[in-house]
């Protein structure tokens, strides 16, 4: 088993460990380590057990803040997949009908022949116009 030495508020510590796992424990002290500090700086020097246990209990009320966060955002998630389910179930809305209208052939007759008309009027003007 591998023997590591761990800094915990200034303090050595030797603890031992699986094989590999290594990098965990240190990345564990090091959550200890920096609560102990904060300890340390607003408290200032304290019995080893006491420190240990402040910060101890400072890093289980981080981890239930987190648990609750994590509980809260799952019964989230559950409601959202709820939501998704319900609205895949749905059946599609009908197709919206959209309706063009057609001008009747007279019309465009109409509108065709006044164009014409228009021209020749623009034609006749500026011929008088020149002359």
């Amino acid at each position: 088993m591998p023997e590591l030495t761990i800094q915990i508020g200034g303090r050595g510590f030797e603890v031992s460990c699986q094989e590999g796992e290594e990098v965990f424990l240190q990345a564990a002290a090091k959550l200890l380590d920096d609560e102990a500090q904060v300890l340390s700086d607003q408290i200032g020097r304290m019995p080893e057990s006491r420190m240990l246990l402040m910060a101890g209990l400072m890093l289980a009320d981080k981890a239930a803040a987190t648990g609750d966060k994590i509980n809260s955002l799952e019964n989230k998630l559950a409601e959202a997949e709820a939501e998704l389910r319900n609205l895949r179930s749905m059946p599609q809305p009908e197709p919206e009908r959209i309706e063009v209208a057609v001008v009747p052939p007279s019309v465009t007759d109409t509108l065709a022949e006044l164009a014409a008309r228009a021209e020749a009027m623009a034609v006749f003007i500026e011929e008088k116009s020149t002359k």
